[in-house]
């Protein structure tokens, strides 16, 4: 994917700055496409170049004025190129998963500290997730309760939570695995 179209996403859904889209990034669309704001800002201007997205200035008092992005109708027909054209399936590449066939050549105990700091990283993800969620979203609906079926859905909202859903199953699977790994590991431990 390239970040033209993370970017067209991310304007179809709300018109902004390149601030704020650059904030969005860091705060959902960046835990599956990430970007820095000299990337963003650079990326716009193309985007502005190719007639993609529009931009308009909007007067900010006691501030300089701020350039607002909103999708032109060639950026919409590239995304929807795009939608329609199909991609390769992702290929797992782990450097983690790597290390841990190595460390059969090695000390495999020696990686416990690396794994446990993954684990971390993989629980505080799930936890921002959970959160974003529960803020966004609500409680996800009770076994048996409301679904597509009850009425119409708001295809905007309910395609942003299957993706962050997908990003919650991600991240409870790492840690499972990561917690299995670590019990393999501590086998070694014991063996020493």
């Amino acid at each position: 994917m390239a970040l033209d179209h993370a970017i067209l996403v991310s304007l179809l859904e709300k018109p902004g700055s390149g601030y704020e889209l650059a904030r969005r990034f860091e705060r959902s669309i960046g835990y599956f496409w990430t970007a820095t704001h000299q990337q963003i800002y650079r990326v716009l201007k193309r985007m502005e170049g190719d007639g993609w997205v529009d931009v308009r200035d909007v007067p900010q008092h006691g501030r300089p004025d701020k350039k607002e992005y909103s999708v032109a109708d060639a950026g919409r027909a590239a995304l929807s190129a795009w939608l329609a054209a199909p991609i390769e399936p992702e290929s797992v590449r782990h450097d983690l998963a790597v290390k841990i066939r190595g460390a059969a050549f090695d000390d495999p105990a020696a990686l416990v500290g690396e794994v446990e700091r993954h684990r971390q990283v993989h629980t505080d993800r799930l936890a921002h997730y959970l959160a974003g969620e529960a803020r966004d979203f609500g409680e996800p609906p009770a076994e048996g309760g409301p679904s597509a079926a009850d009425g119409p859905l708001d295809a905007e909202r309910e395609l942003q939570h299957v993706v962050l859903r997908g990003g919650i199953a991600y991240e409870r699977m790492m840690i499972v695995w990561l917690d299995d790994v670590l019990a393999t590991l501590g086998r070694f431990e014991t063996a020493r």
